[in-house]
């Protein structure tokens, strides 16, 4: 891919604001904005000026004035894009924004495609492929965490750890490949020890990797959370709770929460998305057998369920509900499953303690009144392995990242498996040749059209 063109976006949000801004890239970049510029210093070129300059003039179609704006003026290489670069400052009317484009698309622009700032960036070398992509993670990043993780990757810390490892197999991949030459001379110029000391920290590297992606996607995507139980427990009153605002209607009417109601938080950075769900019970409502059928297939899709039995219910039907929880359990056995005591101020503190006592792990609170509500926040929380990220270590978010890792880790056990039956350097060197394929997929060494395509078409059209 080869771009000579130059194009222009809006770089800002759509929509009116106080300022917005209109970026070029490109060769012909600094002259187009020169041609429509008109600096309040007399006889100033912008293609004159230095780079990382910001000039103060006009926006000028032929005698008419646009408007007055900042123009900041990056020269090639030392850009975003790697090209020449103008960034035009301008007033945030709707109107404005697209006279501005309209006349630079007049002078030789075209319209950017959906990311192609960041794909001429990777293009000329100013980014690798998971940096770019880091991009995007990066704008549309809701919290802290995903925000940390995003900018760790943007900054090349995934890819120096990729790269590092790449470098190393390659340097023993070409020494196998100079084996091959010399063939019937029954030489080893790669030691093999040495090898296969590289493979098995390869192996260990690619598995901290892969097992990262678990924390990685549900920090990026959020972690759905479940809130079950039978009409009336204060299933809608948790949620609200939780989320300090009335989301959910709540009434004694059994069967108010016919649908399911999602929502958001943010927990310590991690986003939590916490679904309320019809009560469960036996019903000839038609709408409410619906909604508790959703109910079972929101808990299927949960990571965490979040089960709620009123106070008194232990207190007068333990055994019934020790049955409801078994029955849970068994249905997702994998599934982390937080089991709540709700209504505790209906309990004397004494009730509340045997409570405890006979439910071990049960946790008690009080939706209606807060009190125990910041410690389920601390349970979800403990769900979450945050250990990788408080350390500031490399964590996987990206499916085709993920994917890649699983190709590459197959092809190194295939290596570490003929390493330890001896098979020849021919073989092995179809293996390795594999496995760097797929490091290299990761930060963009090895690319095709329609990866790069797909990848970009996910930006937004300025980035």
């Amino acid at each position: 891919m080869i771009y000579n063109d130059t194009i222009v976006a809006l770089a800002t949000a759509s929509g009116a604001g106080a300022v917005a801004i209109i970026r070029l890239s490109g060769k012909d970049a600094i002259a187009i904005a020169d041609s429509c510029f008109k600096s309040v210093t007399k006889h100033k070129s912008l293609t004159n000026q230095n780079t990382h300059t910001i000039h103060l003039g006009y926006i000028m179609d032929d005698k008419r004035t646009i408007d007055q704006v900042l123009v900041s003026v990056f020269k090639n290489p030392n850009s975003y894009t790697g090209e020449d670069v103008v960034e035009v400052s301008c007033h945030g009317s709707v109107y404005i924004q697209q006279e501005i484009i309209q006349l630079f698309l007049r002078q030789g622009c075209r319209m950017a495609n959906a990311g192609e700032f960041t794909l001429r960036s990777f293009l000329n070398g100013k980014l690798d492929l998971s940096q770019a992509e880091a991009v995007a993670d990066l704008i549309s990043s809701d919290n802290e965490a995903s925000h940390q993780i995003a900018m760790q990757q943007m900054r090349g810390g995934f890819s120096s750890e990729i790269a590092k490892l790449r470098a190393e197999l390659m340097n023993f991949a070409s020494l196998i490949e100079l084996e091959l030459d010399f063939a019937e001379e029954d030489v080893e110029f790669a030691d093999r020890k040495q090898f296969k000391d590289l493979v098995e920290k390869i192996t260990f590297v690619l598995k901290r990797l892969i097992d990262s992606f678990a924390v990685g996607n549900v920090i990026k995507n959020g972690i759905p959370v479940a809130i079950v139980g039978e009409p009336n427990v204060g299933k809608s009153t948790l949620l609200n709770a939780l989320l300090n605002e009335e989301r959910a209607i709540v009434s004694d009417i059994a069967g108010t929460t016919r649908d399911t109601i999602e929502d958001e938080l943010v927990i310590e950075g991690i986003g939590f998305r916490f679904i309320d769900t019809a009560g469960i019970r036996e019903t000839k409502d038609v709408v409410e057998s619906i909604g508790i059928k959703k109910t079972f297939e929101k808990m299927e899709q949960a990571q965490v369920v979040v089960l709620l039995f009123s106070a008194e219910e232990f207190k007068t039907e333990s055994q019934r509900l020790i049955i409801e929880i078994e029955k849970i359990k068994n249905k997702f056995p994998l599934k982390p499953l937080v089991i709540i005591a709700n209504k505790i101020d209906t309990l004397t503190p004494t009730e509340v303690d045997a409570l405890k006592v006979q439910f071990d792990g049960v946790h008690v609170l009080s939706a209606k009144t807060g009190q125990g509500v910041e410690e389920l926040k601390n349970k979800l929380i403990g769900f979450v392995n945050t250990g990788a990220l408080r350390n500031n270590e490399t964590i996987v978010t990206n499916t085709r990242h993920y994917d890649s890792l699983l190709k590459a880790f197959e092809e190194i056990q295939k290596v570490k498996a003929g390493l330890e039956m001896g098979l020849s350097g021919d073989l092995m060197a179809i293996d390795i040749r594999q496995a760097l394929y797929h490091f290299g997929e990761i930060t963009g060494e090895i690319t095709s059209d329609d990866l790069l395509g797909n990848i970009f078409a996910n930006f937004c059209i300025g980035k």
